[in-house]
This record gives structure tokens, sequence and C-alpha cells, in this order.
């Protein structure tokens, strides 16, 4: 009796065990799972490198930083003058944080012997592009009628909403990520005055923390630099 009890016990285990293992083949078949934490880490410094540019080239102007002065004077011509520098600064900035995204994920697959242009890898572009295509109309919308200070606080804000419904494709904590950045932005849109340094802090800290957290978390102990 005994014996047979054991058996039936063992038998539940290993159902349980490869019930298990189907799920996390599941799992790993619907998700995304080659990002790396260390594309954040760069998207993080390069945000950083472009929003001191764009404080230097502003010539540490308080008024850019007092909510107050801000509404007092509208919108400066010297903003107005310097717009073309500053997207042109915001538009490098995307296309490096893009380029150390691609390069480090690209390594990472190839490591783990993955695909990265998969129908999972598809789906993840697709969720976030809708959000970050929209905002950027928004944004540009917001740039032709010359509502400047809110565009920092609107980037934070539709990237972060691209992240939390891009996150269903990949791992968990860029849900995480995407909810500290709507949040920044949020308290952004309230503190306009200080869009500059929400913006540094939302797409340069926020992402350092993300991908130094992603590379312990998944990376440091199979793959270290």
């Amino acid at each position: 009796m005994y014996l047979k009890v054991l058996l039936i016990m063992n038998s539940n285990q290993e159902q349980l065990q490869h019930l298990s293992e189907i799920r996390n083949l599941m799992e790993r078949s619907s998700r995304f799972l080659s990002l790396s934490g260390l594309s954040g880490i760069a998207a993080g410094l390069t945000a950083l490198i472009g929003s001191g540019v764009a404080f230097f080239y502003l010539g540490h102007d308080d008024r850019y930083f007092d909510s107050n002065a801000y509404f007092q004077n509208k919108l400066y011509g010297d903003m107005q003058d310097g717009t073309g520098f500053l997207v042109t600064d915001a538009l490098i900035v995307l296309f490096l944080a893009l380029g150390s995204v691609i390069y480090f994920t690209t390594r990472k697959a190839r490591r783990n012997n993955t695909k990265v242009w998969n129908n999972t890898s598809k789906r993840l572009l697709i969720n976030v592009f809708i959000p970050l295509a929209a905002g950027g109309v928004f944004c540009i919308a917001l740039l032709i009628n010359g509502i400047f200070f809110l565009i920092a606080p609107a980037t934070l804000v539709f990237y972060g909403l691209a992240l939390v419904h891009a996150s269903k494709y990949t791992l968990p904590d860029v849900r995480m990520l995407g909810f500290a950045e709507i949040i920044t932005g949020l308290a952004a849109s309230f503190l306009v005055g200080y869009g500059l340094l929400f913006w540094a802090f939302g797409f340069g800290v926020l992402h350092i923390l993300y991908g130094v957290i992603m590379y312990y978390k998944y990376e440091w102990k199979t793959n270290p630099v």
C-alpha cells in the first residue's frame, strides 16, 4: 500500500514538472526575452549626454526652471530660435539609443542562440510603435502651436504608455519602467519649468537604473561582460 501511494505521488510530481516545463516553453515562445540590460544603460547615458548638451546650449537660463517665469514670459524668443537645435539634439539621442538597443539585443540573442526577428518581436514592435507614433504626432502638434513646455512631459507619458502596452510581449520589468516613465511625465506636466530635468531623469536616470537591474537579474550570471 505504501509503495502504491509512493508511486502515485512520484507520478503526480512528474506530471506537475512536465506541465511546468510546457508552461515555461509556452511563455518563452510568446515573449521576447532578448532585451539586454546593457542597452538600457547605454540609452540612459546617451539621454543624459543629450540633456547636458541642451542645458549648456540654453546657457543655464534659470527661467527654464522657474514655473512662474515660464508662464509670465509665455514663449521665449531664444527658445523659438533654438528649436531646430533642440530637435536635432533629441533626434541624435533617439538614433543613438535605438542603435544601442539593436546592438546589445542582437548580441544577447546571438549568445543565447535565439532569433531576434520572429513573430513575437514583430508583435512587440507593433505594440511599441502605436503609442509612440501617436505621441510623436501629438508632440509635433505642440511644437507647431508653440506649446514647448508640454513636449517633454508628453514624450515621457507616451513612451511610458508604449512600454506598458508592449510589456506583455517581453520581460515584466518593462512594465515597471513604463509606469515610472508615466509618473515622471505627469509630474513634469505640473512643473513645466523643470521639463529638461524631468526629461533627463526619465530617459536618463530611470533607463540606467532599469538597465542595471535587468543586467544583474537576467545576464550577470549567464553572460557577464
